[in-house]
C-alpha cells in the first residue's frame, strides 16, 4: 500500500510538471526592485511575495511566501554593487522554486555579471562560463538578458538564452532629444567597439569616427591566453649550479655550458639569474643543493631547447601608438557609444580628445552603466554633456551626485519578452533588423 501511495505521488509530480501553467509569477532578489515594480506596471500582475534576508554568519536565506507550483516563475535579479550576494540571491531562489514544483523557472538577468571576463588570460579563468553553469545547475529552464558583452557567451549555457538589445531605445533617445541629431558622429572607444559604433551610425545615416592608441604606456605585455607566459619570478629556482646541457650553436658544433664559460676566461660561478636564452631546467625536489651527481643533458630536439635557440620566432611586443582620432567631428556632435561604463578614466580622455578636436558637444551612451570608482565625479568634471545608459543596474546614487546622467527605462522590453515567453509567442519581432553587428 505505501508503495501505490509512492507511485501515486510521482505521477501528481510529473503531472504538475506537464500540465498548463496555472499563472505568471514575478519573483525577484534585493538588486533592483525599482525595475521589477516597473516590469509588474507593465504586466499589469503583482509581484510575488518574498523575504531575502541574511543570517549572523552572512550566509543568504529565503523565504517564498506564495505558491509557485505549477506556475512559470520569472525571476528578476541583475548584477548591481553586491554582485557576489546578488550572485547567491539568484542561484537560491532558483533552487527554492525548483524544490517548490514551479512548472519553470526563466531567469530575468538585464546585466550578467562576470560577462567582462569570458577570455583565458594568463593563469586566471573564464569566471562567466563558471556564472553560467552556476545558473544551469540550479535547474533554470530559460535566460533572457539584454547586451551580453560578447554574443559567443550564449554558447556557455545548457539552456536557451535570449539576449534582447537595447539600441532601439537608445537611438529613440538620440532622434528625440537630440534637436541636432543629423549632425552627429558616432564614435568608437576603440577598435574593438567599431562594430557597435557602426550599427548605430547605419541606423542615424550619420558618419563613423574611431578614436584608436592610448594615452600611457601598455601595461599588459603579453596575451598568454594558450598558456601562461614564463615570468620573472619564474626564474628563481633555476639551479645555475648544474647547468650543463648541451645545445647546437649556429655553425652546427655542439658546444657545453661548461665550454663556453672556459672560452669566455670566466671560470667563476655566475650569481646572476640566467637570462631566457639560455637553455636551462628547472632544480627538481628530490635533488640536493650538493648532490655530485652528473644531470644528464637535454634533448637537442626538445621545443625548449628549440625555443631557446631561436628556432620558434618570438611575437613582438606590442606598442600603441599615441592616442590618436581616426574621423572628422569639427564643429558636430560626438556620440560615444559602447555597452558597459565602468570606470570612466579612459571616457573621460576620449571626451577631452573630441573636444581639442572641435566637436562643440560630447555624449556618451551605453547600455549598462555600471559607474564605479567615482565615475560621478568624474563624470562631472568632464566635457561630457550627457551621459545616457539604461536601468538594467540602478544607479540612483550615481544620479544624485552627478546631473549629467541620463536613465533610459528598458522595463517594456523585459515585460514584452515575459508576456510573448508565457503565451508562447514568437520572439522574433523584439530581433527585428538585428544584424551580426548588433
Amino acid at each position: 500500500m505505501p508503495f501505490c501511495r509512492g507511485l501515486a505521488t510521482k505521477s501528481r509530480v510529473a503531472a504538475n510538471l506537464t500540465a498548463p501553467s496555472k499563472g505568471l509569477v514575478v519573483l525577484t532578489g534585493n538588486s533592483h526592485p525599482d525595475l521589477v515594480k516597473r516590469i509588474c506596471k507593465h504586466l499589469n500582475i503583482p509581484q510575488c511575495k518574498c523575504v531575502t534576508a541574511k543570517h549572523s554568519n552572512g550566509e543568504t536565506k529565503v523565504d517564498i511566501q506564495e505558491t509557485v507550483r505549477g506556475r512559470d516563475v520569472y525571476l528578476i535579479q541583475t548584477g548591481a554593487d553586491k554582485v557576489n550576494d546578488d550572485i547567491m540571491e539568484m542561484l537560491i531562489l532558483a533552487f527554492a522554486c525548483k524544490a517548490a514544483c514551479a512548472r519553470r523557472v526563466i531567469l530575468v538577468i538585464p546585466y550578467l555579471p562576470y560577462c567582462k571576463q569570458n577570455k583565458m588570460h594568463k593563469r586566471g579563468s573564464i569566471t562567466c562560463k563558471l556564472i553560467a553553469q552556476l545558473i544551469c545547475s540550479t535547474g533554470i529552464d530559460q535566460v533572457i538578458t539584454i547586451d551580453l558583452h560578447s554574443k559567443e557567451i550564449q554558447g556557455f549555457f545548457d539552456v536557451p538564452v535570449d539576449n534582447l538589445r537595447a539600441s532601439p531605445f537608445l537611438i529613440r533617445y538620440i532622434v528625440e532629444t537630440i534637436a541636432d541629431h543629423r549632425n552627429c558622429v558616432i564614435v568608437a572607444k576603440a577598435p574593438n567597439s567599431v562594430a557597435r559604433a557602426t550599427s548605430y551610425a547605419e541606423r542615424l545615416r550619420v558618419s563613423l569616427a574611431v578614436i584608436h592608441g592610448v594615452d600611457r604606456e601598455e601595461t599588459e605585455q603579453t596575451d598568454g591566453r594558450t598558456s601562461p607566459p614564463l615570468m620573472e619570478g619564474d626564474i628563481k629556482d633555476w639551479d645555475t649550479n648544474e647547468m650543463n646541457s648541451d645545445f647546437m650553436s649556429q655553425d652546427g658544433e655542439i658546444l657545453r655550458i661548461s665550454n663556453i664559460e672556459a672560452a669566455s676566461g670566466d671560470g667563476e660561478q655566475d650569481e646572476t639569474p640566467p637570462k631566457l636564452s639560455t637553455p636551462i631546467r628547472r632544480k627538481r625536489e628530490s635533488e640536493s643543493v650538493n648532490s655530485s651527481s652528473q644531470l644528464e643533458p637535454e634533448p637537442l630536439t626538445s621545443p625548449f631547447v628549440h625555443n631557446m635557440l631561436g628556432f620558434l620566432p618570438a611575437l613582438q611586443e606590442k606598442e600603441k601608438p599615441p592616442l590618436n582620432l581616426v574621423g572628422n567631428v569639427l564643429g558636430k556632435i560626438a556620440i560615444i557609444v559602447d555597452d558597459i561604463v565602468e570606470d570612466v578614466d579612459d571616457y573621460v580622455t576620449a571626451a577631452e580628445l573630441l573636444h581639442s578636436r572641435g566637436a562643440y558637444k560630447v555624449y556618451l551612451i551605453a547600455t549598462h552603466g555600471l559607474l564605479t570608482n567615482n565615475a560621478s565625479e568624474k563624470l562631472e568634471n568632464s566635457y561630457f554633456d550627457e551621459v545616457v545608459v539604461t536601468n538594467t543596474v540602478p544607479h540612483d546614487v550615481q544620479k544624485m551626485q552627478c546631473h549629467k546622467i541620463r536613465t533610459v527605462d528598458i522595463s517594456p522590453l523585459l515585460a514584452e519578452a515575459i508576456r510573448r515567453i508565457h503565451n508562447g509567442e514568437s520572439m522574433s519581432y523584439l530581433f527585428m533588423n538585428v544584424s551580426k553587428k548588433d
